[in-house]
């Protein structure tokens, strides 16, 4: 995926989860921040971050920050950006060589799922999470707790007992990790979630992403640790 008018600011400080206050050109600028998460270990002072200008004259604010350096990592932060690369990843044929079908949000039962599929007689549903935490060179998800994740993983399994097919694919918005694996210490409950899902039938997909300030591409896979 492409961004637009992409430009670097230097981060001062994060207000609230919408919102951060960063220098631009030396001037304080106001942005929407495109991720809701913690962050922490990313916007920090001083951090360089990167911002994509709006194309909507009656927002609030300006630009959008989409990615932060961490040392010599650039990390996409825009939460948006995993379930379009996966689509665009699929579309292209490396999710399933036979793919006739991808639709996003699609709802079965009480569950909403990022997207189904089809791909002659095989059907099935994923669910895509992005990860932007990297602790050494490991990427890991969540950085905070997440009972809606517990419960995708929950509604993958049961799709799985129906006869579907089941995957969830954790989108790394870096490159270079070694390894990827649920983050156990800050919630042990999704790491249980997700070894249950894959000892019944749930595939479990780690994708590593090419990062530049303007660019998201999904690249290869890395290896699972459950």
């Amino acid at each position: 995926m492409q961004y637009q008018n992409v430009c670097g600011a230097r981060f001062v400080a994060r207000p609230n989860r919408f919102v951060a206050q960063v220098l631009l050109d030396g001037q304080p600028e106001t942005v929407h921040v495109k991720n809701t998460g913690r962050c922490r270990e990313l916007l920090v002072p001083g951090a360089t971050v990167y911002l994509a200008g709006g194309d909507n004259p009656h927002r609030k604010t300006r630009y959008d920050l989409i990615a932060a350096e961490k040392g010599p990592l650039l990390v996409n932060l825009d939460s948006q950006a995993p379930n379009k690369v996966f689509g665009e990843w699929a579309q292209a044929g490396h999710f399933r060589p036979d793919l006739t079908l991808l639709r996003p949000e699609t709802v079965w039962g009480n569950s909403r799922f990022d997207f189904y599929w089809e791909a002659g007689a095989r059907r099935g549903f994923v669910e895509v999470k992005g990860c932007t935490l990297e602790q050494d060179g490991h990427a890991r998800f969540p950085d905070a707790p997440t009972l809606r994740g517990v419960k995708h993983l929950e509604e993958l399994v049961r799709c799985r007992a129906e006869g579907y097919e089941a995957a969830v694919c954790f989108v790394l918005q870096m490159d270079g990790m070694r390894d990827f694996a649920p983050n156990d210490v800050t919630h042990p409950a999704f790491g249980d979630a997700l070894r249950r899902a894959a000892a019944a039938g749930v595939e479990v997909l780690a994708m590593e992403c090419r990062v530049t300030p303007d660019t998201l591409t999904m690249d290869r896979p890395v290896l699972v640790r459950l």
